[in-house]
Order: C-alpha cells, then structure tokens, then sequence
C-alpha cells in the first residue's frame, strides 16, 4: 500500500511508531420497539438501573483519575455525573415511556438527540468540543440497556501496545489511557483547548488531533507514525520513512539523555554572565520532570488550567491547597504565577458567557479579571496565602501599559490589606511583574520597569500582536516569524528598559527552547530563559558553550539585517561554528 500522510493539529509533542487501533465510537442504533402497558414499569425500572450502572461507571474512573495523577484532572466527570442527575430529562424519559409506550433505549435515544443537537449547533469552540462529554455519556446509557455485559469500555482492556485512532475521544476515554500500553492518540476532531490534549502532555504521550477523516482511511492494526511536534500522522510509511522516524525517534531520546552530566551545573557562559533557566508549568504533575531536568524554578505557572474542564470554579481553598503544593515540592526554587490568562482559545464554560465576550483581542486575560473582580480577588488572596510557604513571583499577563498596571495593584493591595485585618500570612514583599506580551507594553517599558519588579516577555503573543499573524492557524503559519526585525526590536527595547531599572528581564515563549533563538536571544541581555522540562538541558548546553561577548556581537551584527530570514540563517552559523555539538550530524539542533 501507499504511504499517506495527513497533517492535523499538534496537541502533544513526541514520535509514535506501532499500530493502530480504531476505537468505536458509532452510535448504538436502537430501533423502535413498542411496549405493552403492562410492561411500562418495566421499561422505567431498566432505565433508572442503567443511569445507576452508568453513575457507578463514571465515578469509579473518577477515582481512578484522583488516585493516578489528582482530583484537578477527575473533577470533569462532574459534568457527566450532573447530566446523570438532570430531573428534567429523567422525567421527560419517564413521560414518553408512558405516553408512546416504547422502549426505554428507544425513549432515550431520541430525546437525548435533543441535548446532543444543543452542544453541536454552538459556535463556541470549547463548548462545542464539550459535546464529546454528552455523546459519552449517551453512549454508556444506551449500551448499558441494549446489552451490558457486551460492551467493556475498549481502552480499559488493551493487552498490547497501541496507538488509539478515534472520531474523538471523552473524558472516560483519556482516564484510560492510564495504562502504559497506550503509545499515543489521533483524533478527526478536537483542538488545542480540549481537555485530551492537555492530559496528553501531562502524560507525554504523542498526540495530534484535527485530522478530519483519520477514522476512514485508517484501519485495526495498521502501521501508523504519530509526530506530535508537526501534526502528523503517517498511514502506511514506506521502509524508508520508518528508518527516518526511528532514527528522528532515537535522536530525541539522545538529545534528552546527552546532556545529563550538566543537570546540576549552573548555566553559565564560558566568560561568566550567570543566568537562569526556568521551566513552564501547566499542570503540576510535570514537576517530577523539572526537576529532573535540573530546572532552578518555575518561570511561567499557567494558572488557567486549573479553571478549565470543570462545571464549577475553584474556590479560594482549594487553589490555596493547588498553588501551596507546588511551591513546596518546588522548595527552594522560585515559582513565578501567572494570573488568569483566559480568553482566545482558553475558556471556562461555568461562567455561561457568551463566544463573542471570549476574542483574541478584548476581554481576555486582565480586562476579563478587571470585570470579574470575584474571580480575581478569589485566585490573588489564594496565590499571597501560599507566598508564605515559598518563594512565589506574582505576575500579570496581557498587561497593555502603565494605566492597567496600576489599576490591577490597586486590586492586589485591596486582597493585602483585607487578609492584614484577617491575621492571615502572606509574603508582604513577594515580587510582581509584568508580562510583555502585547506591542503597547514593549512600548512603555521604560514606565513600566519604574513600577513593576520583573519583566517576563511573551513572545507566543508578542509575536503574532505585532505581526498580525495567527500563529495557531495553518494558513498563516508560515508568516510566524520569531526574527522579524519589529520583534527583535521589542524584545531588546523591553531587556534595555529593564536593565535600566535594575529589574531581571525574563522570556517565556516558545522563542527561548529554540537553541538557534537563545543564542540571540542570550546576545541581546536577556536574564531568564523559561520552557518546557525537554528542553531545558540543551538550551543550558548553548548557553555554557559560548561566551557573552560572542552572543553580544552576532545580537548586533542581527539588529542590522532587514528580514527574519537573513537573522535567522545568521543564528545558525553562528550556532554551529561557537557549539557544534549541539547539532547532530545532519547539521540539525
């Protein structure tokens, strides 16, 4: 057979290699079947032992989720155990079993076709992603009373290794993949916000989802390669592209082992400017990888996560718990929190708001806190209780200047002077920051940098704000240029601003895990360089293989250069003639 490729959207990075396996995810088709009066009771007395098997189901993989990786991830299944619970359909079940005297599963497959029809007509592309929580749980119903003990959950019950193709996949459906003979997952549909993508990389299994018709050209026991880095998914590869990605497969497992004997050494350039390499944290089971990867703190903690794939918001103690575990199993290193970032394609759905209040650009990040003041306070008053068990930084993102800085610390000196009177401990002189993400922040670093005690550079955003490009859509991709002289300007404006004040200038984009951009990046004065755990390693080999003064003189001679493609060749070189081991053979980092 041909090799294929198909190019979805990557969801979590990392090469799989094995063999396929469908997951069934086609609705049990339930003809009519009329009843007699007599057996109405019956078919009500079966319906409400399936909606208790179903509850039983559910929440036993709810614990098995707060026994393997905590309750943060268990806590989606409340919205299935909700549906369960829902009076309205129960009843409107119970009714039509009376009134056309049908089957139980008949009855409620064609009334919870109306819930299903509500989820998939939303715009809203979190919420719409939330329908695949409906299906599951219509699904689990109706199997449990077509034939119960014929239908196992499929994943729970794999005996070999592979890799799961699927329309989409539930949250029941991710809880089993907790079991180490699932190499990695492809989807037709879902997107970066769906909840499998974020436990996918928490789990640090290859994922790529989008994919449209995965599920049609692919079948059981297939070869397949996932690349998660380019959303890839390979049917069928030729003997010469399974030596390729095994060999690209082996490289990556090198270039994570090769440079653990610098773990524990400092990074520091052969001509002595010490910095800090820091990771990114979006879920807190990541730690035991940071750690491992000699990381000395937290740069960016994505706060937002906690909030998201849940039907209630976290209270003020429970994100107490949430943040204080994390600064203690980070002791002595620093943990810098990032506030709510929400917005653009990170939602959550217990606030009821509407797709249009949720842009891109608008009420996103700080103006959303801005106007929900109850949220805001909740999440500051929990991160200054658990600055008294570590060393915590405070910073603030999308901050757009002078103006809404002010305006944000107002509200954090309120949360201060509230938990004084209450007797409650914080850090009264934890950091905070603010976050350069946007081009009218690096425009007013200068102001900035007099008020604020860190600077943390966004590049993700400050990227596609000053270049108008949409970097998570395939059709401008390709104009997503981390070198584009505007940017490079930003960004030494901002470190220039900082440095000036005498505050630490940080960056925790994407830009910095690339060992090409941190070389520059280190040329133009930058402090702390923050990614994630995979690539600490390596970027800490760059920056102990050159010195200051050559990263300084190849950030000047790229301040000259026109385009984004002429600094980027320029980094190369650069790279490869101050640390060639670095690069593998084939000339790649």
């Amino acid at each position: 057979m041909n090799e294929l490729v198909l190019k979805g959207v990557p969801a979590a990075p990392g090469i799989a290699i094995g063999s396929a396996y469908i997951v069934d995810k086609q609705d049990v088709i339930v003809p009519p079947r009329a009843i007699l009066e007599k057996e109405i009771p019956i078919e009500i007395a079966r319906f409400e032992e399936a909606l208790l098997k179903t509850r039983e189901q559910i929440s036993a993989l709810k614990r098995k989720i707060t026994d393997e990786i905590g309750s943060q991830h268990a806590q989606i299944f409340d919205a299935h155990l909700l549906v369960l619970e829902d009076r309205m359909l129960i009843e409107d079940v119970i009714k039509k079993i009376r009134q056309d005297k049908q089957s139980a599963e008949y009855v409620f497959s064609s009334v919870f076709k109306k819930y299903v029809k509500v989820f998939a007509d939303i715009q809203d592309e979190y919420l719409r992603e939330r329908s695949s929580d409906v299906n599951d749980i219509a699904r689990r119903v109706l199997k449990n009373l077509v034939d119960e003990s014929k239908h196992a959950h499929e994943l729970e019950n794999l005996k070999e290794e592979l890799i799961i193709i699927a329309h989409d996949l539930s949250p029941s459906d991710t809880a089993s993949m907790f079991n180490r003979n699932v190499l990695a997952f492809a989807t037709d549909i879902g997107g970066r916000t769906s909840h499998t993508a974020i436990m996918a990389k928490s789990l640090g299994l290859p994922a790529v989802v989008g994919l449209k018709d995965a599920t049609l050209r692919i079948s059981n026991q297939d070869t397949v390669i996932v690349d998660g880095r380019m959303g890839l998914v390979i049917i069928h590869p030729s003997e010469k592209t399974l030596s390729l990605y095994r060999a690209e497969k082996d490289r990556i497992v090198l270039l994570r082992n090769r440079f653990d004997d610098i773990k524990d050494l400092p990074a520091e350039t052969s001509d002595g400017r010490k910095l800090q390499v820091l990771a990114n944290l979006e879920l807190p089971e990541e730690i035991p990888a940071i750690l491992t990867r000699g990381a000395t703190g937290i740069g960016l903690y994505r706060t937002e996560y906690f909030y998201m794939n849940r039907v209630d918001l976290p209270d003020e103690e429970e994100q107490f718990v949430a943040y204080k575990k994390v600064v203690q199993d980070m002791a002595p290193h620093p943990v810098t929190i990032r506030t709510l970032d929400l917005g653009g394609d990170k939602f959550i759905s217990s606030l009821q708001i509407p797709r249009d209040m949720y842009p891109f650009l608008g009420w996103r990040a700080l103006k959303f806190c801005l106007e929900r003041p109850d949220i805001f306070k909740t999440q500051l008053r929990a991160i200054l209780r658990a600055s008294h068990f570590g060393k915590i930084r405070l910073m603030f993102p999308m901050v757009s200047g002078p103006a809404e800085f002010r305006t944000v610390n107002s509200f954090l000196g309120q949360v201060k002077n509230n938990l004084r009177d209450e007797k409650i401990a914080f850090d009264h002189n934890m950091e905070v920051g603010v976050m350069i993400e946007v081009p009218s922040a690096a425009m007013t670093t200068d102001i900035l940098a007099k008020e604020a005690k860190f600077f943390s550079i966004g590049t993700n955003d400050l990227i596609q704000y000053t270049l108008a490009i949409d970097r998570v859509n395939e059709q401008t991709a390709a104009f997503y240029e981390p070198c584009h002289p505007a940017v490079l300007r930003l960004i030494q404006r901002t470190i220039e601003a900082g440095h000036k004040e005498n505050i630490k200038v940080g960056l925790c984009g994407e830009m910095c895990s690339e060992p090409v951009y941190a070389l520059l990046l280190l040329g133009l004065g930058l402090d702390e360089f923050s990614m994630s755990p995979g690539n600490i390693l390596q970027i800490k080999k760059v920056i102990r293989s050159v010195s200051y003064k050559d990263a300084q003189a190849l950030a000047q001679k790229a301040l000259t250069l026109t385009t984004g493609q002429e600094v980027e060749e320029l980094c190369s070189r650069r790279l490869q003639e101050l640390a060639p081991k670095i690069f593998t053979d084939d000339g790649t980092s």
